[in-house]
């Protein structure tokens, strides 16, 4: 079914409904109803650290629009696995989010908000062009695991996502890292080449860091401050 007229209401409702139908629903299950239910109105968010997700949703709907936050700070390696799912999975549209200003603009106006004020530096490179970008869809699809971090672990496989103002599946939320890397293995998933070089969560350079054996993968990012999320999933 696709429809781009129905009300926030009306959405609302469909996900309290799809939160319980769905609660212990499988990936595939998880996205095959996501394009049932919104046609072309859904998109795919990835920060490109690999393209599981990605693999995954075409399996259900392969012309998808994948969502990417081009921050302008990101890795080399993450730009050069951006194209590289574009052209492993070309029947998808990479839609480019980016900020109002610029990084030069930015940081000629404001300094390096990435170590002076990183919220502030997420909200406008991240939130303010994830939120301008998904006011054209009914729902997102996201690669939120429950295991990536204590903030995450009660992230149920479909919700309303109140700050963004539109359905938000999680297909993926139950996986333990060994599902997952079995889905790597058997599918042969491209990988952002920082991973194999203990980058467990990958986002913009000046704020990723290896975490240490052991630890909380999400540890490398923002390391030393007390920030842990970025502001796009909570």
């Amino acid at each position: 079914m696709t429809t781009t007229t129905r009300t926030d209401e009306e959405l609302k409702a469909l996900a309290r409904s799809a939160a319980v139908e769905l609660a212990d629903a499988t990936a595939a299950e998880a996205l095959a109803w996501t394009a049932q239910e919104f046609g072309a109105s859904w998109i795919v968010a990835s920060n490109m650290q690999d393209a599981v997700l990605i693999d995954l949703a075409v399996r259900a709907k392969p012309e998808i629009d994948v969502l990417f936050l081009e921050t302008g700070y990101h890795f080399a390696e993450t730009i050069g696995t951006r194209d590289a799912v574009a052209l492993t999975y070309p029947e998808i549209r990479i839609v480019n989010a980016e900020a109002e200003q610029s990084v030069a603009d930015q940081e000629a106006e404001f300094g390096l908000l990435n170590k002076t004020a990183p919220d502030r530096c997420c909200f406008l490179r991240k939130v303010v062009p994830l939120q301008r970008t998904l006011g054209n869809y009914e729902a997102w699809v996201t690669g939120v695991r429950r295991v990536d971090a204590p903030t995450r672990a009660s992230t149920p496989i479909v919700q309303w996502d109140e700050r963004n103002g539109l359905v938000k599946v999680n297909p993926i939320a139950p996986w333990t890292d060994e599902e997952f890397h079995d889905y790597v293995v058997a599918n042969g998933i491209l990988e952002n080449p920082l991973v194999s070089e203990g980058y467990l969560s990958i986002g913009c350079a000046p704020c990723t860091a290896k975490p240490l054996p052991g630890a909380d993968p999400r540890s490398g990012r923002w390391a030393g401050q007390a920030k842990t999320e970025c502001g796009l999933h909570g």
